[in-house]
């Protein structure tokens, strides 16, 4: 399914759950207006629409918000991607599209990471070599950990979830999730 029929089955859902017509959702840093009416979505920090894949997530954030009134709160179990219901057969394009991508920019300097702290939700914890919690969106936390090459081994990271994110995404939708937020790290 391709972007635009992404996009056209989660408008329609969304006019199917709810008659309101503008939401607002905040995504890392960034606040964001949907407008049902114009079928719109604006980041209010630049004034401009947000790429396409970023707005399907949005939108399927958005769905769920309103399917289950109540998101799940965070479990503090922190689950790896092939835990993650049809982790394992999506994981090669999560290793390529998040892990490999992290390990490009911070492998040979993990401390890089933490000057990207004042940009995000998100706070330093003591784990990996370095470790990280980025709050993508509410109820929706990221724990990213680099470790350092030594003698034995390559550089490696590691991006882990909590265990409610399938209570909230699908497992392809996840995969995009991490992706947008690696980017923009």
């Amino acid at each position: 399914m391709g972007y635009e029929q992404a996009l056209e089955k989660a408008w329609a859902e969304i006019e199917n759950l709810t008659e309101e017509k503008r939401f607002s959702l905040k995504m890392l840093s960034d606040e964001y207006e949907i407008n049902l009416q114009g079928r719109r979505i604006l980041s209010l920090s630049c004034n401009a629409p947000p790429k396409e894949h970023i707005q399907i997530i949005l939108l399927h954030y958005l769905i769920q918000k309103l399917r289950l009134k109540v998101l799940p709160h965070p479990k503090g179990e922190w689950i790896d991607f092939r835990q993650i219901p049809g982790g394992e057969v999506y994981f090669p394009a999560f290793r390529k599209r998040v892990i490999e991508v992290l390990i490009r920019k911070y492998g040979k300097h993990p401390e890089g990471l933490l000057e990207r702290l004042d940009y995000f939700p998100a706070k330093r914890v003591q784990t990996a070599d370095v470790g990280i919690i980025i709050e993508v969106f509410d109820n929706v936390p990221l724990l990213i950990c680099l470790y350092r090459a030594d003698e034995e081994f390559l550089a490696e990271a590691n991006v882990l979830f909590d265990e409610n994110i399938s209570e909230i995404f699908c497992t392809e939708d996840i995969v995009v999730l991490a992706d947008i937020v690696v980017h923009l790290l």
